[in-house]
């Protein structure tokens, strides 16, 4: 007998890496919402092994919630659920997305650009 064709499917649910719950806690996550870890992986004693990922993923520095969702391959909403426990546990910290209006403006950062090319011929 030949076995079933693999795909790239999980074998579990998604939202079994939840333990069911489809709603974060009481934090505010955005699908760029910044994450960076707080913890060791190697130090995560009780967590779920999407989470212990999710902070392996974060020891090579900060990603938004979309990017760390892309990398789990788990939808954003489960990841969402994932961050809010992590961060209440004090093992992960969130922030949110710099605004725009915050951002420098694009002709300021072009005339900075310019004058380092201008030092860099010179």
């Amino acid at each position: 007998m030949t076995p079933p064709p693999r795909d790239s499917r999980r074998l579990v649910p998604a939202y079994l890496a939840t333990t069911g719950r489809a709603r974060p806690s009481r934090n505010t996550l955005d699908r760029l919402t910044v994450l960076h870890g707080a913890a060791d992986p190697s130090t995560a004693s009780g967590l779920r092994p999407e989470e212990i990922r999710l902070l392996e993923l974060l020891r090579g520095g900060a990603l938004s919630l979309a990017e760390a969702a892309a990398h789990l391959r788990l939808p954003v909403s489960v990841v969402k659920v994932l961050v809010a426990d992590l961060v209440d546990a004090g093992r992960l910290m969130a922030r949110a997305p710099i605004p725009d209006a915050e951002l420098p403006e694009r002709q300021i950062l072009e005339k900075v650009l310019n004058g380092l090319r201008t030092l860099k011929s010179s």
